[in-house]
């Protein structure tokens, strides 16, 4: 009776970006038209490029991780000294993290929403094509949402300096290392350690983090903007005359 081969174990399990894009595109309709590049900047070259391309590069990096011993456990050692957290994840983790703050802004809109909703209700109006109105209208920028959306945005910023730092301190000048000598237990000496593909896995960090520095670019851009608008129509209007009027306006306003 021939034998049959072992099943093969399932891949590992990866994100869907599909439907994480489609959570944060939602929010796009209520952007400013730099938000809506951030959003093309984010998916296109950043999403785009760490699934298609990334993935792929960083696929061998533990198993084409070689050191010129035989020691047991030594090339495993090593290689969890000198590359603490994978490229992949660490990437995923930063995307996630900096497009949370978009979240807020679609909370928001959605309590908006429901405060329309409830007080249609109360005016008598029940026809059901209004309350289908609110829910597809776009939402403007004003009172307490044009807080909420600046506040996200600075989470953006904050974000994606953290994670620039944290890649500097873990691979200093965001440069892959071709060799690496490790002497760590339960290496018998100093031996010499390998890395597959540095100059394409150092071209794709490059890139990676180019990106992340032009989506910082256009979340300060997207600040000054508001900031320079909201500044703008509190000198246009004759009723507030003070700076404290127009403050009191954003908080209370909805």
């Amino acid at each position: 009776m021939p034998l049959t081969p072992p099943a093969e174990p399932d891949p590992e399990p990866k994100m869907n970006w599909a439907s994480f894009y489609a959570v944060i595109s939602g929010v796009n309709r209520h952007s400013t038209g730099i938000g809506r590049i951030w959003l093309s900047v984010l998916f296109i070259f950043r999403i785009l490029v760490l699934v298609v391309a990334a993935e792929s590069v960083w696929g061998d990096e533990k198993s084409g991780f070689t050191c010129n011993t035989q020691q047991p456990g030594c090339n495993s050692v090593c290689y969890d000294h000198f590359f603490p957290i994978s490229h992949i994840r660490l990437w995923a983790l930063q995307l996630i993290l900096v497009s949370t703050p978009a979240l807020l802004v679609a909370m928001h809109v959605a309590h908006r929403r429901h405060v329309d909703k409830r007080l249609y209700k109360l005016s008598g109006r029940t026809n059901p094509k209004d309350l289908e109105q609110i829910k597809t209208q776009k939402m403007k920028i004003t009172g307490a949402l044009w807080w909420t959306y600046v506040i996200s945005l600075l989470f953006r910023i904050i974000f994606e300096v953290i994670f620039m730092y944290v890649f500097y301190m873990i691979y200093p000048g965001y440069k892959m290392i071709r060799l690496v000598k490790c002497d760590s237990y339960p290496c018998p000496n100093t031996v010499d350690c390998f890395v597959s593909r540095p100059t394409e896995k150092t071209v794709f960090t490059v890139f990676m983090l180019a990106a992340s520095g032009v989506c910082i670019l256009l979340n300060i851009a997207e600040v000054v903007f508001l900031v320079g608008k909201a500044c703008s129509k509190h000198l246009n209007n004759a009723g507030d005359s003070t700076l404290g009027a127009w403050i009191q306006q954003k908080l209370c306003s909805f």
